[in-house]
């Protein structure tokens, strides 16, 4: 009899349930874009506990369908953008599904093709469902008043591009990790289509700078010891010289772009940023600069095989090219932990939603030349060099170069630590030895120590006085550090804070805390988040943040705040610079700790493996780990494929400001983006 009456009582409740009218609210809009575009939104207003589901859920559910009317006064513009679905594995149905709650928008594109106002006209079909129990789906005819286009014949090529990029998003939105949202397509592709109207020269151009600016960063810099020593050596005339300068600039341009080309077919657009992030060729690239360092204070001298030697000199008065080109794949690799992510950007750039070849080939060969051509012109010029080998000079610089090789090669090591966690080089080891080192080096100017090769000073030049004094100065500048002091103007080089084995400021906040002047989580704020086992520690001290996208908007939307999404990485140099030199500022940090939701997305966190539910298919491969998750998210949302990247969008995922935010020390620059994003949010 029991369970008689609770089948009846079942059934009672699903007639209920079926009988009630469907509680969605549609309203439909008409957002004028320009004379040639507008846009449709479709807003669904949900009940607490209601859901419907997305165009892209697969399984038993119901996804929701949007039916144009044909008609010859417009055209769609891709798909029906959807805001970011709620993923959840379903057990029984052996898959993701993806729903909406709340208030939800979709967009719909269309092309204006009349200079006369019209109609569009459809039907969006849906089913809702609370708690396991759906109401029948229904059908919900709209209609939107649109302006005609006054211009019909002008042409909208910015716009062409968005198809294309909308188009290709509809994988990427299927997969488990699209969470592109109304605002990210348009602006994203809008950037795209403005550099891709560049001119080739304007490419060219820009491309180059970039292959020049790669100069100045730290792995890049300390070649350059290298490639003298290898052309002042072996150069009998000045023909010779210049034909192996002219191979060598020839062989690194080559190199540059047949392996970047090769790289991104290959393994993707974002290849070149796992290679510079990864901890096996970093550690590869400290060996390579330990060996370097170890060869120039005299231990040993870095010889080619004797049968390469032996051809290289046979070939040399043929114009051969094995020498030269040999040295300029050294350049290249041992290079490539800087120039790799700057390149990256400019494939992701460039390639991103066209299939133009032309325009990819132009830029890598603009960043290459960029990259070659100072080398080139230094290579040229081998006898002036050799004019000035007079003395010991010339012994002097290479030790001075071997301690710069050692400092700089540390710089790999740590990059390799921190993406492989191994927790071997904190940054107060990692100052000792520079201190150390930078001790060392002054004494050296100093003539107080002596190495192999070295003659008896009998005078300090006035050169190597002021190195010697601006080394001790650096040794005395980084002593603050062993305590916690920034050290601003170093700060992309040496390892974070939070490696930091003694750190005042984080002593500080934890005796306030556990005095009870503080309490870090009496605003609400969970202790236990996806991934903050692993992560928590390497957030800047006196920050909080979430390492899951999904999981902050959950919270945001509970406490009514914004996000600060920011694209980082462990090894990510200029991140830590913006770290300690924008984000200490006072005004700064109380806008991300108090108004916004900080979210951290570690695009080089390789470590973590994501559970087999959450495995995402994204061009033919498989990503499984949650570095890159997040890589592959801030690709094909906005992009770029360099950190740090700072994004600010609401608990529904649209955007806050025009652009994203990139690497730029300017305080006031970046006090201005956040109070732009807390000014959209209020609105």
């Amino acid at each position: 009899m029991k369970k008689q009456l609770a089948l009846l009582f079942s059934i009672l409740v699903s007639l209920s349930v079926f009988a009630q009218d469907n509680p969605a609210k549609w309203t439909f809009s008409t957002k004028h874009i320009n004379d040639s575009i507008s846009e449709l939104l479709l807003q669904c207003s949900l009940p607490s506990g209601w859901h419907i589901y997305s165009q892209y859920t697969k399984g038993t559910e119901l996804p929701i369908e949007f039916s144009f009317k044909n008609s010859s006064s417009y055209q769609r513009v891709g798909k029906v953008i959807e805001p970011t679905y709620v993923p959840k594995y379903d057990k029984f149905a052996k898959d993701t599904t993806r729903y909406f709650e709340g208030n939800i928008t979709f967009r719909q594109r269309i092309k204006v093709k009349t200079n006369e106002d019209f109609k569009v006209n459809g039907s969006v079909t849906f089913q809702l469902c609370e708690n396991g129990s759906c109401i029948p789906p229904e059908d919900v005819e709209f209609s939107f008043n649109v302006k005609g286009n006054p211009n019909i014949q002008t042409e909208v090529p910015a716009i062409e591009e968005e198809t294309s990029t909308n188009q290709a998003s509809e994988s990427q939105t299927t997969a488990l990790l699209s969470e592109n949202k109304d605002n990210t397509d348009t602006s994203s592709a809008n950037a795209v289509s403005d550099f891709q109207n560049k001119s080739m020269l304007s490419v060219f151009f820009i491309c180059f700078l970039f292959g020049l600016l790669t100069l100045i960063t730290p792995c890049v810099f300390p070649m350059i010891p290298m490639t003298i020593s290898f052309f002042l050596k072996g150069n009998k005339d000045k023909k010779t010289g210049r034909r192996q300068a002219y191979i060598f600039g020839l062989s690194i341009v080559f190199i540059f772009a047949v392996l970047g080309l090769l790289l991104t077919i290959l393994l993707g657009e974002d290849a070149m940023y796992v290679i510079s992030t990864h901890w096996l060729p970093n550690t590869l690239f400290f060996i390579i600069f330990l060996i370097f360092a170890l060869s120039f204070f005299g231990l040993f001298e870095i010889t080619l095989p004797s049968s390469w030697i032996n051809k290289s000199d046979k070939q040399s008065d043929k114009g051969g090219i094995l020498g030269p080109f040999f040295i300029a794949l050294t350049t290249v690799l041992v290079s490539f932990s800087c120039t790799g992510p700057i390149l990256g950007g400019a494939l992701v750039g460039i390639t991103s939603g066209s299939g133009n070849r032309l325009i990819f080939l132009v830029a890598m060969l603009g960043f290459a030349i960029g990259f070659a051509l100072p080398f080139t012109m230094l290579a040229m010029f081998p006898s002036v060099l050799k004019n000035l080998k007079s003395g010991s000079w010339l012994n002097s610089v290479k030790i001075v170069f071997g301690f710069l090789e050692l400092a700089f090669g540390l710089k790999f090591l740590s990059m390799a630590d921190l993406s492989a966690n191994w927790g071997l080089l904190s940054r107060t080891t990692y100052l000792c030895i520079w201190i150390v080192l930078a001790v060392l080096l002054g004494m050296y100017l100093l003539g107080k120590l002596k190495f192999k090769g070295d003659s008896d000073l009998q005078h300090i030049s006035v050169v190597r006085l002021l190195l010697a004094i601006c080394s001790f100065s650096f040794a005395l500048y980084m002593l603050p550090g062993l305590w916690g002091a920034p050290l601003k103007t170093i700060s992309g080089y040496i390892p974070p804070l939070y490696t930091q084995e003694y750190n005042i400021e984080k002593i500080i906040l934890d005796n306030a805390n556990t005095n009870g002047n503080t309490t870090a989580n009496d605003d609400g704020f969970p202790k236990q988040r996806k991934y903050s086992e692993v992560l928590d520690s390497h957030v800047p001290v006196g920050f909080r943040a979430f390492f899951d996208l999904q999981e902050a908007k959950e919270y945001a939307k509970q406490v009514g705040k914004p996000l600060f999404i920011d694209f980082t990485g462990k090894s990510c140099s200029n991140c830590r610079e913006m770290e300690t030199s924008v984000w200490t500022d006072s005004q700064v940090k109380k806008m991300i700790t108090n108004d916004y939701v900080l979210v951290s997305l570690f695009a080089d966190e390789y470590s973590i493996e994501l559970p087999k539910e959450e495995w995402i298919e994204s061009d033919g491969k498989t990503i499984k780990n949650l570095g890159r998750k997040n890589q592959n998210y801030q690709i094909k949302n906005f992009k770029s494929n360099t950190q740090p990247l700072y994004v600010l969008m609401d608990a529904d995922g649209n955007l806050l400001t025009e652009k994203p935010q990139s690497y730029n020390k300017d305080v006031q620059n970046f006090r201005d983006f956040l109070q732009q994003g807390l000014k959209s949010f209020k609105k």
